[in-house]
Formats: structure tokens, C-alpha cells, sequence
């Protein structure tokens, strides 16, 4: 029997826009001719899975069909949630439609991670899969690359072929988290591996009122051309949870398949300007070069609202006092030591630390040490124009 994927793709992508009150979902989002989404029906465009079987929402039903059409992808099923109700209930109502047989395997990934050397992934899906019961779980975890306070992590014992989670932390601090990776604890990716009738009998056993309305959504479901419109009284009577703390925080029953790939849930701009980084020379043009009295800067990409740049401070070089009207900012520090001005506040950073700077807040960069410093910044906002740039103070003379 192949594996069942399930892609669940109903994030609003909020986190990423607080200032703005137009925004994209995450995994809709170009980066360059390319999205997360892509990436996700690329990975499941293997022999080792079936049919894909999508739960999103009404807002996302039309470009989610361009891009199965685009993907070539004739035979899925889509479930649309009326409701928000976190990923318990989405988890759940995806698998219990009818033409899913109970010891189907199934392979739940979200639309809106980016994943790389995806042939170590479904190795490890292939060779556990005979490990699968009516009762338990599989987790993917990540080995982490640093320490991070954006990602909950787990701890396992080994149980003669299998890595048995023993404990999950979410999302601790940095210090904490550095404690946990040497104890050899890994991310937790939101990514799980289990068969229909081990999902089921974990919602009747943990949570049997998500099991009950879940069930009367999809039995009372309209099907139309693959599509399943949950019914919205029984769907709106759900619990709201989230599937680690509506199951996997109650059973015992969960293994971790561990894995030492590329992965990042692009969940910040930190993790996206980190990632253009890793990858500018597939975005630089020599075109996009500007030089200025203090360095230089790289216009590497320009998305919907938003300008991804790499800027260049030589040593000794001090950017004008200045503030936009139209656009937030935020940085990461990717060499050297730079000296922040944040309207009063003045202070220092690190490579891989960040800065958010507001619309509106006065700010400057300086460089005080022998070697330049090199920073990835996003520009958010409707206007993202270097006219749009009021000058305070300037050792070059270029005031406002």
C-alpha cells in the first residue's frame, strides 16, 4: 500500500506582516520564481506516495488548483475547513474521508516548509514504515544547526530499532536550548508518519469530542469534484487545538525519525534573509550594485512588498541619521560588529543577530572596526523607494 501524503495549507502567513494590513500566506509567497508550496508538490512527486490529499480554506481553493495543474497533478482530494481550528482538527478531518482504508499510512507535511536533500527524508519514510501499528506515531525530527528559541524540540531513548520520544520542550530560550541540543535533542518539524486507524484511535482515546465533530463534519461533508466542504455546525462544535497538544502530549506511543537535513520553516525574516544569503549568487546581478560614499548595496530581489538587500559598510563608514515614512526594516548581521542607532537607544551586534527598525524610527549603521560589515535587510512596505529616505544627520553632506 503507498503512503497517503497530507499537506496542510491553511497559514494565514501573519507572523511575517504585523504592520501591514495586506499580506501574503507564506507558502504562496515568489521568492524568485519559486515558492513553498512548490517545493512541497515537488517532494511528493515520488513513487513511494499516492494521491495527495490537501486541507486548506475557501480563500486558497483557486490557487491551489493552478498549482496542482501546474504540478500535473490529475487524481487528489482538497478539504476546506469553514473554520480556523488549528491543526488537531485539520490533521483529523483530512484523514477520516471515506476513501482512505484504515491501515493507510499516512505522511503529514505543512505547505510552508523549505527542505533540502529530500532523498534522505523519504528513505527514512520507506524503511519505517513497516514499523507502523494501529496505535502509534512517527515525528520527524531535525538535527539542529544552532541553537534556536523559534522551534520546540524533543528528547528520545532508544528502544532496540526505534527512537522513542521521551520528552518535548517548546520553544525554549536560547540557554535552554543550547542545554537540550547537548542532551541530543532534536527540532520538532511539524511533520508525522502514522496509519488512519492508529490517528483515529488516538482522538477517541485523548480527545473524543474532536473525534465527534470532526466526524460529523466530514460525514455530512458536500463532495464536489474532489472537494470536500466540511459541514460548518458540526466543524464550529470542535475543540480548537493544536495536534501536539490535543495528542502527541498525551500518548505514549510516538518514535522520532531523526534526520540531519537542510530545513527551516521560513517563519521569520531572519530565516528568509538567511536563506537569500546562503543563496544570492543565484539572485545577484552585477546591475543591482550601488555604490555609496560609505559602501555599497545589493538590490538581490524585489517581491510583493517587500526588497530583499544585501549592504556593504566599509570600515570607517557611517550611514546618514535617517528615517522612512513608508517602510519597516528588518536586519541580520551577517559580518562584523556595526554600532546601531535605534532612536535613543545605541548599541552593538553580532553576526546572526537581527534588528527590527519601525516606520518611522530615526536609525543608523556605523562601522567603527577594520573590517566591513555585511548585512541582509528586507524592506516591507507599499513604497519601497530610496526617495523615500529623510536625512538627520550626514558626515557626507546629504541632508534632507
Amino acid at each position: 500500500m503507498k503512503i497517503r501524503p497530507v499537506i496542510l495549507c491553511g497559514g494565514t502567513g501573519s507572523r511575517l506582516w504585523p504592520h501591514l494590513k495586506i499580506y501574503q500566506a507564506k507558502q504562496f509567497i515568489d521568492f524568485g520564481g519559486w515558492t513553498l508550496f512548490d517545493k512541497t508538490l515537488e517532494r511528493i512527486k515520488n513513487p513511494l506516495f499516492d494521491e495527495p490529499i490537501i486541507s486548506t480554506n475557501l480563500r486558497y481553493l483557486n490557487k491551489i488548483k493552478k498549482y496542482l495543474n501546474k504540478f500535473q497533478i490529475k487524481k487528489y482530494k482538497i478539504i476546506l475547513e469553514p473554520f480556523k481550528k488549528n491543526t488537531g482538527p485539520a490533521i483529523l478531518s483530512a484523514a477520516l474521508i471515506d476513501d482512505i482504508p484504515n491501515e493507510q499510512p499516512l505522511f503529514f507535511l505543512t505547505a510552508d516548509h523549505l527542505i533540502e536533500k529530500t532523498k534522505k527524508l523519504i528513505n527514512k519514510i520507506e524503511i519505517k514504515k513497516k514499523f507502523l501499528t494501529n496505535k502509534n506515531i512517527f515525528i520527524f525530527g531535525i538535527k539542529p544547526n544552532l541553537p534556536s528559541d523559534q522551534f520546540g524540540y524533543f528528547i528520545t531513548k532508544k528502544n532496540r530499532n526505534l527512537n522513542v520520544v521521551s520528552r518535548f520542550i517548546e520553544k525554549p530560550n536560547i540557554e535552554k536550548a543550547k542545554t537540550i541540543i547537548k542532551k541530543g535533542g532534536y527540532w520538532n518539524s511539524g511533520m508525522f508518519f502514522l496509519r488512519k486507524d492508529s490517528l483515529i484511535n488516538n482522538f477517541k482515546r485523548y480527545q473524543k469530542k474532536i473525534y465527534k465533530h470532526s466526524l460529523l463534519a466530514v460525514s455530512k461533508s458536500k463532495l464536489k469534484n474532489n472537494i470536500y466542504y466540511l459541514n460548518k455546525k458540526a466543524f464550529i462544535e470542535s475543540p480548537s487545538k493544536s495536534f501536539d497538544s490535543a495528542i502527541l502530549e498525551k500518548t505514549k506511543d510516538i518514535n522520532a525519525l531523526k534526520i540531519n537535513i537542510p530545513w527551516s520553516d521560513l517563519g521569520s525574516w531572519k530565516e528568509i534573509l538567511l536563506m537569500f544569503n546562503k543563496n544570492k549568487r543565484k539572485y545577484f546581478k552585477k546591475k543591482n550594485i550601488f555604490y555609496r560614499p560609505w559602501g555599497s548595496y545589493t538590490n538581490l530581489y524585489k517581491g510583493n512588498n517587500f526588497l530583499i538587500k544585501e549592504i556593504s559598510i566599509n570600515p570607517n563608514g557611517i550611514l546618514s541619521l535617517q528615517k522612512h515614512f513608508f517602510r519597516s526594516e528588518h536586519w541580520v548581521i551577517i559580518q562584523g560588529n556595526p554600532k546601531i542607532t535605534l532612536n535613543k537607544k545605541y548599541f552593538s551586534k553580532k553576526p546572526k543577530e537581527t534588528i527590527f527598525i519601525p516606520k518611522g524610527a530615526i536609525h543608523r549603521i556605523q562601522n567603527p572596526n577594520k573590517k566591513k560589515v555585511k548585512i541582509m535587510e528586507v524592506q516591507l512596505g507599499s513604497v519601497l523607494k530610496e526617495s523615500d529616505i529623510v536625512r538627520y544627520d550626514d558626515v557626507y553632506g546629504r541632508t534632507n
